[in-house]
């Protein structure tokens, strides 16, 4: 297993500390020891105190590689994603707002990304639809019948979302116009109404890519959606590898994802076939998983050659 302080290329996500720490240094310190050089500020129920971390970076040297929007605030607040993408202008210039900061805060750390993560359509009848197809398949398990009806339920997203797609595409636009020293990654959502289909993604991409928009893959995000029978890593990370700018790494099972990577059903080989030699590689694990936990997955990785 590999030590701890031994250095890695790895990033960690804050995300890992849940609660344990709350503050950013000590979470810095604690990534440190290790062996991570590397973190991104991700999401968590209770954002960290960040007072004191151009300090802790002297001390210690480590660098923030990555900021995830909504790592200011609870992430069981709507995300900025999802509102970047609404038909109400109010509600869309909140969440400019909002991603302002985020990029703000990304330049004072010295981050180069920040990360967007897909979100719900706003058909309150299609989120209702999406919760009795997930029971089902959590109950049933994923039948032809199933399967066929998922993917035709993601084709209705994409239809009634359409709109949304549009209002979003303008959001990033205006951001990216704005802020054009930092790269702006979109990265798809958890469950099957997120806006962000394989397909759609593609739109956005290509809609915004003189902008500099840039994708960013979530293995576990990606292997959930698989389990339902839609486009799954392969398909993902051929058809967008080439404009990835960064990856989180956690491994998926069942119901369950932001598990250690190696513990769960990820093909974790064909994901270290795919990533780009320069993409930022964090690890994303839930703050259930402890210190053994997250260097046996960083030792994982290092002998997949990640």
């Amino acid at each position: 297993m590999t030590q701890p302080g031994i250095p890695n290329d790895f990033a960690l996500s804050t995300t890992c500390f849940g609660t344990r720490l709350r503050t950013i240094e000590d979470q810095a310190f604690a990534a440190v020891a290790m062996g991570f050089r590397q973190i991104e500020l991700g999401v968590c129920d209770t954002p960290p105190t960040l007072n004191g971390f151009d300090e802790t970076r002297r001390e210690t040297g480590v660098r923030v590689t990555s900021v995830v929007s909504g790592c200011l605030k609870p992430q069981s607040e709507k995300s900025a994603c999802q509102m970047l993408a609404s038909s109400n202008a109010d509600e869309r210039e909140q969440a400019l707002g909002s991603v302002r900061r985020h990029i703000q805060l990304a330049q004072r750390l010295g981050a180069p990304v920040v990360v967007l993560r897909g979100s719900s359509v706003a058909d309150g009848k299609l989120r209702h639809e999406a919760e009795q197809l997930h029971a089902r398949l959590v109950k049933d398990g994923l039948s032809d019948e199933l399967a066929e009806a998922l993917r035709d339920y993601v084709t209705r997203v994409q239809r009634k979302g359409q709109r949304q797609i549009e209002h979003l595409c303008r959001s990033l636009h205006q951001l990216a116009s704005e802020f054009p020293q930092t790269r702006i990654a979109l990265e798809p959502g958890l469950h099957i109404d997120d806006l962000l289909s394989f397909e759609a993604m593609g739109w956005v991409l290509d809609d915004l890519e003189k902008q500099g928009l840039c994708y960013w893959h979530d293995v576990g995000r990606i292997h959930m959606r698989q389990r339902c029978g839609l486009p799954g890593q392969g398909r993902w990370l051929d058809a967008y590898a080439g404009r990835m700018v960064g990856i989180h790494l956690q491994d998926s099972a069942e119901d369950l994802h932001q598990l250690p990577p190696g513990a769960g059903e990820v093909d974790f080989k064909l994901v270290a076939e795919y990533t780009p030699k320069n993409a930022l590689k964090v690890l994303e694990i839930d703050q259930r998983h402890g210190r053994p936990e997250i260097l046996a997955a960083v030792q994982f990785l290092r002998d997949l050659g990640l």
